[in-house]
């Protein structure tokens, strides 16, 4: 592999404290190395009137599993409508919401991502998903693996048999699957919905098990803390999309009692119920406790309009959102020990006046949240709209000008109930690059992505600096992958794939007795083919896997 070095950019590497330094940037052998002291031969790259940065992380978007291909197939008008211009590395298809997984490696990478994370991860279509992942080219991926509906952890809880055991289940599911961090979606309500439940707050009990959604999720809170994961859990909480949730995600950040919580696209979860429609904007109130509570980080889920498909582990959710969909099809999954699936396509409409308030419950997330380390740029991919929208929240998060045009747009009734015109914040180039690059890197644990220091993946994208923000972010001047030129002047210009990334944590070998009995009697078959071998992972890079330290 040939050294490149990229020459006359500004360097915007905020993990280093460089906020636009004119320097070049050297990679060899697939590693950023310390350009002055680099010696050979290198390709050149005149990054005059750009912006050098890492490779973008998105740490939340569902880009491979059952879910995406039940998508694509009930969304199949899309797959026929849309296709893109056939070419050397590119000729992919599949609608915004429902791409192909070649496309969706493309896609990003042409904004200049090089890592995104597949956030609910069913451990029964683990293998599955990772053969998904293995197809998407140009970059790093890896698995959160979904917890706390699955019935021996919640058999475990409920007999008392110690946060020990659970601790080493955790560990077991996460090397059996070759996961890289733990998600709980909606804790014991998928289970309860199997009960015939159709609500669950955070101290209601499960009708089966009689344990909280409280004890679950502090139970795998303190697993992944003392099994010493990087990221910490990574939650959808009780209570999406219900008006006055609000109540229920400000217990959940207190139920933390100070121990690190992910809490994920938090805009649907900061609902109010007042008004005469008894819906209503409560992201100021929610903003202030994330503020207040360093333990705690979020990632949006920005609702943007046009048509996108919902696709959610949280069936209680979706079975009472199958009404609204559009088109009018909708698809429910039961997974009997495991989880469940349920998919409902629709459309954001900017007269509603619950989606345009969405839409603007997001930003003022986006914009009163004060640490940019802590706040992460998504739209729950598909669910709030597809990733491709990124350039457009971004420009609406860096010119205030535009914003309140769009903002002007919207129904009066929301504009009533909204103070984005009030807010008079606008993201630096410098915060952009801490939500898309350094934040995420530092929450998943990473040292060698998210910046360009000495050592770095050689991830690097060249943006041209324009004043049009949408567009600077939409197309990227040139991308490289461990040194290798992916894109050059916005187009895919070569193949390559990146790494699966992964922990696998220590665990009492004792565990697994159990779990062959579990196993044989309750799902008929072995637990040894449940686990995902070493060779199933990605060909080519192969897996990074991440240390971890068990505490006792």
């Amino acid at each position: 592999m040939s050294a490149v070095r990229i020459t006359n950019g500004k360097v915007l590497d905020p993990a280093n404290g460089e906020a636009g330094v004119v320097r070049d940037v050297v990679i060899d052998d697939g590693r950023v190395v310390a350009a002055d002291a680099f010696q050979g031969a290198a390709e050149t790259i005149d990054a005059k009137g750009g912006v050098v940065m890492a490779g973008a992380i998105d740490i939340h978007s569902h880009i491979a599993g059952g879910k995406s291909n039940i998508t694509r197939l009930l969304m199949i008008e899309e797959q026929r409508a849309y296709r893109e211009p056939a070419g050397d590395f590119c000729g992919c298809g599949g609608g915004l919401s429902t791409m192909t997984a070649h496309a969706t490696g493309c896609r990003y990478a042409e904004m200049g991502y090089t890592a995104v994370f597949e956030p609910a991860m069913v451990a029964a279509n683990a293998r599955h998903m990772h053969a998904e992942m293995k197809d998407i080219p140009f970059l790093d991926t890896g698995g959160y693996v979904v917890l706390g509906n699955d019935d021996f952890l919640l058999d475990l809880i409920s007999s008392g048999a110690g946060q020990e055991a659970v601790n080493d289940y955790v560990a077991w599911q996460l090397a059996a699957t070759k996961a890289m961090a733990v998600k709980i979606v909606n804790p014991g309500g998928i289970n309860a919905f199997k009960f015939n439940q159709r609500k669950m707050d955070l101290d209601e009990a499960n009708p089966h098990y009689e344990i909280t959604p409280r004890t679950i999720l502090q139970t795998l809170l303190r697993a992944v803390k003392e099994l010493g994961l990087a990221h910490p859990i990574h939650l959808h909480g009780c209570n999406l999309g219900v008006p006055g949730n609000k109540d229920t995600t400000l217990a959940t950040v207190a139920a933390t009692e100070g121990l690190p919580l992910h809490m994920t696209h938090v805009q649907f979860h900061s609902y109010g119920a007042e008004g005469d429609r008894r819906f209503s904007s409560a992201a100021a109130e929610i903003a202030d406790a994330v503020n207040a509570n360093p333990n705690i980080s979020i990632d949006v889920g920005q609702v943007m309009f046009g048509q996108t498909v919902t696709a959610s582990a949280d069936f209680m959710s979706q079975h009472r959102n199958r009404g609204i969909a559009s088109p009018k099809r909708w698809i429910g999954m039961d997974m009997e020990m495991d989880a469940a699936c349920g998919i409902v396509p629709f459309v954001y409409k900017d007269k509603s006046f619950v989606n345009a308030l969405q839409w603007a419950i997001g930003l003022e997330l986006f914009l009163l949240v004060e640490d940019p380390w802590r706040i992460f740029l998504t739209t729950d991919h598909p669910n709030g709209a597809p990733f491709t929208t990124y350039p457009h929240l971004i420009r609406l998060l860096m010119d205030k000008d535009f914003r309140d045009e769009q903002f002007a747009k919207l129904p009066k009734a929301v504009r009533k109930h909204s103070i984005v015109d009030q807010l008079k914040r606008e993201y630096t180039l410098e915060e952009i690059a801490i939500v898309t690059r350094a934040a995420p890197a530092k929450i998943l644990g990473f040292t060698d992505r998210g910046h360009l220091g000495a050592g770095a993946v050689g991830d690097v994208v060249i943006y041209r600096d324009d004043a049009d923000r949408e567009a600077m972010f939409s197309k990227a001047e040139y991308v490289l992958k461990n040194g290798q030129v992916i894109v050059k002047d916005g187009e895919i210009v070569s193949l390559a794939y990146g790494r699966t990334h992964q922990v696998a944590p220590d665990y009492d070998k004792g565990i697994e007795a159990k779990l062959d009995r579990w196993f044989d009697e309750t799902l008929g078959f072995k637990a040894k083919t449940y686990k995902i071998a070493d060779d199933e992972i990605r060909d080519g890079q192969g897996a990074v896997i991440h240390a971890t330290k068990r505490s006792s």
